[in-house]
Parts: structure tokens; C-alpha cells; sequence
């Protein structure tokens, strides 16, 4: 009995381990069941990497929208400065410059004494402003005679005299209006104005014409532009873009070299059909002593004149030119039949007597004259203005 004892205690003990083992473990299991789990965040589909393997962890942008490409702004038509009143600034450029030629003149006339000297430098001051020696010769004249008649000495009144005489050297008489007005051809139709612009190398021409459209532009005319300068590569390209800034269209040939008598036959075609008012036809450069360049413009004043009478033909020279002036004027009015003349570069030069020289060369008026680099530095002349810049008023 004594011997199971101690038997009987270990299976008491065992037991009772057991037990308690047994409910832990229950216990455990039931707390689990009391924790609800939250569900496990949805995974991103896999994404293909550069190396071929998947990134699950990769997330796909969205495809980018292209945004439609804004239309290519249409280049703004310009809108040309009036033409009234242009010239107030050639008479402020010359007053700055301090107007050489009148500076001079006023400042011998108002000397007390005026002995047979100082009536020679007023002549040389004269004809070194281009005037020439016939036109310098009567207003030193004129001035002799009313200085000693009047016996006038005072700035105000010396001035005054002068001013009156360069006035009618000048000659404000001529009409120097432009002939733009279209005309009614045989048949009823309209017929544009047609202005053909003749000049040697150098002197601005084709610029002329790109700032002639503007003048006309500005006062409301409707020009087809015709680029006849078939010799020089950019010429074309020069005048088409003077042009495109005020919405004017310009005819030109495809190719250099072309015979420019027929892209001249061609812009005033158009411009006949199209219904404009005017047609500028530029022409190339050509130096007044080269028979045959002279000759093939005299061949496109005939063949233009076949589709419409010319209204104006321009000369442009350059006013710093002088007597060099003259003579192109002379052969280019025997060939061409010239209009009206166009000075460029007149602003700031002493050398404004080339106006008078010109135009008794020719017979013909000073209509436009440059007055600068700008755009709108192209004017109408006018006499009384430009003298009064000369004597810096």
C-alpha cells in the first residue's frame, strides 16, 4: 500500500497539468476568433520593367492627352500712319541738323555791309547746294535788287525776303499730285492707275515702292504690287514683304532672270482683274549709260501699255548725289518718259537745291520725297514746308 503511493501522486500531478494546458490552449484559440482581421489591401496589377521582369509594387500612369498645337497666328495687317502732315518732319530733322544751307544764307544776308564778296559766297553757298549755277544766278539777282530797294537788314525781314524767293525757285505752281485715280477702259471696265518706278543701283527704289503702297494704303487705295526686278535675287522677296505687311499682293516670276517686261504684264493684268486702283510696277536698277538696260525699259513701258495706259512713271534718285543726279534724270526722262521725281536721303542735307536742279532739268515736279529709315518716312513734297525747314523754322 505504502508502495502505490507515491505512484498514485505523480497521475495526480500529471492530471492536473494536463487540465490546465488543456484550457489555456481553449482559451487562446477563442481569443482569436474575437479579433476580426481587417482584408488585405488589393494589390496593384504587375507592371513590366525595362529588364522584362514585374514590379508588382509598380503603378501605371495614366496616357498623356496631347494637347492639340495652337494654328500659327496670321502675321497682323499693318495700318499705315496718315500721310497729312509727314513732312513737319522733315522740316524738324533739318531744323536739328542744323540746316546748312539756310544757316548760311541768312547769316551773310543780315551783315550790315553787303560788299561784292559776301554777294559771291551767298552764289558759292548756292552752288554748293546743288541749286545750280542758272537757278543760283537769278535769286542772287532777285536778292540784290529787293536788298537794295528795300534796304531790309533785320533778321525778321532778311528772312522773310528770302524765304519768298527759294519759294518761287521752288516753284510751288507744278502739280505735284499723284495720278491714281483708276480710269473706265473701251469696254466699261475698270482700269487701274499704273505707276512704273525707274532709278540707277543704289538709291532705294524698291523700298521706295514697298513705302509708295503704304502712302496708298493709308489713304485708302486697293495696289497690286509687280516686281519686275528679275536681276537681283531679293528684290522680290523685299517687295513681297513690304506688301504682305498691309495686305497688298505682289506678282513675281518663279524664276531669276525672268523677262521682266512680262511679270510687269502680268501684275497689271491682275490688277485689272482683281479691280485694284493701283498697280506699282518696281523695275531693276540700271545705270543711265548701259544702252541695253535702257532699252529693255523702254520695251516694258511698251508692253504694259498694251493692258493699260501708264499713269506716272517715278524717277527716284538720291538727293545726296548732285549733279551725277542730273544726268540720270536727263537720259531716264528721254527713255522712260518720266512724271515726277522721288528724292530720297533729302532729310538733314545741306544739298536741297538738287529739288530745283532736277526739276529744271526736267520740266517735271518733285512729287514724294524719303525722309528717313522708317517705314512711313516717304511724304509728299511740298515747297513752302521744305523751304521752312531750309531756314530752320
Amino acid at each position: 500500500m505504502n508502495d502505490l503511493l507515491p505512484l498514485w501522486i505523480v497521475l495526480a500531478v500529471l492530471l492536473v497539468v494536463g487540465l490546465v494546458t488543456l484550457g489555456t490552449v481553449s482559451v487562446r484559440r477563442r481569443g482569436r476568433r474575437d479579433v476580426v482581421e481587417p482584408p488585405p489591401a488589393p494589390s496593384a496589377p504587375p507592371v513590366a520593367v525595362d529588364d522584362g521582369a514585374v514590379a508588382p509594387e509598380a503603378v501605371e500612369a495614366p496616357p498623356e492627352v496631347e494637347e492639340p498645337e495652337a494654328a500659327e497666328a496670321a502675321p497682323a495687317i499693318e495700318r499705315p500712319e496718315p500721310v497729312g502732315g509727314r513732312l513737319v518732319r522733315l522740316r524738324e530733322r533739318l531744323a536739328r541738323s542744323g540746316s546748312p544751307l539756310g544757316a548760311r544764307l541768312l547769316s551773310v544776308l543780315s551783315r550790315d555791309h553787303l560788299s561784292e564778296d559776301d554777294w559771291d559766297e551767298l552764289e558759292e553757298t548756292l552752288l554748293l547746294a546743288d541749286v545750280g549755277a542758272g537757278p543760283a544766278g537769278e535769286l542772287i539777282d532777285a536778292l540784290r535788287t529787293k536788298v537794295r530797294v528795300l534796304g531790309v537788314r533785320d533778321a525778321a525781314s532778311v528772312r522773310d525776303l528770302l524765304r519768298t524767293e527759294l519759294v518761287a525757285l521752288v516753284d510751288p505752281t507744278l502739280d505735284r499730285s499723284l495720278a491714281t485715280t483708276p480710269r473706265t477702259g473701251e469696254d466699261g471696265s475698270a482700269v487701274p492707275a499704273v505707276v512704273l518706278v525707274v532709278g540707277v543701283n543704289g538709291t532705294g527704289k524698291t523700298t521706295t515702292v514697298g513705302k509708295l503702297a503704304r502712302v496708298l494704303v493709308a489713304e485708302d487705295r486697293s495696289v497690286v504690287l509687280g516686281a519686275a526686278d528679275t536681276f537681283r535675287a531679293a528684290a522680290a522677296d523685299q517687295l513681297e514683304t513690304w506688301g504682305s505687311r498691309v495686305g497688298v499682293p505682289t506678282v513675281r516670276s518663279d524664276r531669276d532672270g525672268a523677262d521682266p517686261a512680262a511679270v510687269a504684264f502680268d501684275a497689271v493684268r491682275r490688277g485689272r482683274t482683281q479691280g485694284a486702283d493701283v498697280v506699282l510696277v518696281d523695275t531693276a536698277g540700271r545705270l543711265q549709260n548701259k544702252q541695253g538696260l535702257m532699252d529693255e525699259l523702254g520695251k516694258i513701258r511698251r508692253v504694259i501699255t498694251k493692258e493699260a495706259p501708264l499713269a506716272e512713271v517715278l524717277l527716284v534718285l538720291d538727293a545726296t548725289t548732285g549733279q551725277n543726279g542730273l544726268n540720270q534724270a536727263r537720259v531716264f526722262g528721254e527713255v522712260a518718259g518720266v512724271t515726277g521725281i522721288v528724292l530720297t536721303k533729302l532729310d538733314g542735307t545741306a544739298r536741297g537745291g538738287i529739288v530745283v536742279a532736277v526739276q529744271r532739268e526736267l520740266g517735271v515736279p518733285v512729287k514724294l520725297v524719303g525722309l528717313g529709315e522708317g517705314p512711313d518716312d516717304l511724304a509728299p513734297f511740298d515747297p513752302e514746308q521744305f523751304v521752312d525747314g531750309l531756314l530752320g523754322d
